[in-house]
């Protein structure tokens, strides 16, 4: 993978930048106004929020490409906080959000991203892509086959426009497309203007209206360090496909920065808070989406719509977005996971599915990426705690030999494998061949060296390595120890 140069991801790609910017902008608006519906407050906060989060982003980001904005992950989290204590705790929330994201970046903890594996990586893009798939079941409900027919017409175009020409996204072409249609025939289908009223102004700087003390602090803390948690983990899940997209690399611990600049602008504007929005990335980078350019004109271009051309935004019929949606569902969706599922090990296809059903039940990504997580520890440890000692005897001396991982998993195949009744007078245990890793590992030493002892046999332990004889110094009650 390779960087892009500033200027290439500014200038480097100015038609499809602006042209996917716009398909992105149309997109996020029954989105943004779905997420404040979630969390109980004005359409508004939601669109403000879209657009200064992605304008931030766009200019300090470390993911080019990406889009960020409201997002439904956030919303689930601040549903209680706004029905126990009114929005401006929210606005709070999500300032406190940013700066606690800023400190993450700044103290360089994006690095444990690593410590997700790929089988959870998959599980999270796979459930993201269901959960969108279900969201735009709802549209259809009490709709007549007009509906139908226009997320299948809107579909026909996105997928065969590109057979005639690649200049213009076939997704933008497909709502104009729609729109036209609905618009001459008179069409009795649900609209964007059926969704909720869109503002008519720009947002406007504020503090929000709660006390400064403690008290406030108390009360925002515990959603704040939420927010921030879910947020980043949805960011850099979002920054690390749209990597695999594009072949480039993004910076991690740039991009969790510009995600808490991005919340802290937004709630000192009457936004919510936000983060990387996968669907919305995937439709940025399918519709010819690369730099920074592409996420700025999102969020400007989402004002202009709502503002300027709010009469003619209120005329899009949803099916053409739903339709926009369902080939993001069939874009993110990773396809080679039934492949994966047949030949991977067992334990790595548990991991994906429960990654995926943790998610549908909960309706909360992170949980699920969580769970995941939890999982594959558990399976790791279990894998690598199989520890074989096997055992000779040399002259008047009993040997034997531990091959493997010491460790609090695996103790107890250690001492049940040394016999303390040996009729040798003489024991040796070679560790050449083993590592010691924790305290629990040095405990079960003891345990065998010490009624070896009460027995009348002679034990010592070899074949340490380094790491394991100073940890073995510092922690044993004996000193029976060969270097």
């Amino acid at each position: 993978m390779r960087v892009l140069s500033l200027k290439e991801q500014w200038i480097g790609n100015i038609r499809g930048d602006i042209l996917s910017g716009i398909v992105v902008a149309l997109a996020l608006i029954p989105e943004s106004i779905a997420f404040a519906f979630i969390v109980g407050v004005d359409p508004m906060v939601g669109l403000y929020a879209s657009f200064c989060i992605a304008v931030m982003i766009a200019l300090v980001g470390g993911r080019p490409g990406m889009i960020s904005a409201a997002t439904g992950a956030m919303a689930l989290v601040l549903v209680s906080l706004v029905a126990d204590h009114g929005i401006q705790y929210m606005f709070a929330a999500t300032i406190l959000t940013g700066i606690l994201q800023v400190v993450i970046g700044l103290c360089k903890l994006t690095r444990f991203m690593k410590y997700i594996p790929r089988s959870v990586m998959m599980g999270f893009v796979n459930a993201l892509a269901i959960l969108i798939f279900i969201a735009q079941l709802r549209h259809f409900v009490g709709e007549t086959w007009v509906m139908y027919a226009m997320v299948v017409g809107a579909l026909v175009i996105i997928y065969l426009f590109p057979r005639v020409t690649k200049i213009v996204p076939s997704s933008l072409i497909a709502i104009i497309v729609i729109t036209i249609i609905a618009v001459l025939t008179k069409s009795d289908v649900k609209t964007v203007g059926d969704i909720g009223n869109l503002p008519s102004t720009l947002p406007s700087f504020f503090i929000p209206d709660v006390p400064l003390n403690l008290e406030t602090l108390k009360i925002i803390f515990p959603y704040a360090i939420s927010l921030a948690i879910v947020g980043l983990l949805e960011s850099l899940l979002t920054a690390s496909v749209v990597d695999d997209m594009t072949s480039t690399e993004s910076n991690k611990n740039m991009e969790a920065r510009g995600q808490g600049l991005a919340n802290i602008v937004s709630g000192l504007f009457g936004g919510m808070a936000g983060c990387g929005m996968i669907g919305q990335s995937v439709i940025n980078i399918k519709s010819g989406g690369r730099g920074r350019l592409s996420t700025f004109v999102a969020g400007a271009f989402l004002m202009v719509l709502i503002i300027v051309l709010k009469d003619v935004v209120f005329r899009i019929p949803m099916a053409a977005l739903v339709g926009v949606m369902l080939m993001v569902c069939v874009s993110t969706f990773d396809w080679s996971t039934f492949r994966v599922l047949r030949k991977a090990p067992l334990t790595d296809s548990i991991v994906m599915i429960v990654t995926v059903i943790t998610v549908l039940s909960t309706n909360d990504l992170s949980k699920g990426v969580l769970a995941g997580v939890l999982l594959s520890a558990v399976f790791f440890v279990a894998k690598i705690s199989k520890l074989r000692v096997t055992t000779n005897v040399i002259g008047k001396k009993r040997v034997y030999e531990v091959k493997g991982q010491v460790f609090f998993a695996s103790v107890d195949a250690l001492v049940a494998a040394v016999n303390v009744n040996s009729e040798e007078k003489e024991v040796e245990i070679n560790f050449s061949q083993a590592h010691v890793w924790d305290d629990s590992g040095v405990a079960a030493i003891d345990k065998i060296i010490l009624r070896l002892r009460e027995n009348g046999i002679t034990a010592t332990i070899s074949g340490l390595n380094q790491p394991s004889s100073k940890l073995l110094k510092r922690l044993t009650v004996h000193s029976n120890l060969e270097n």
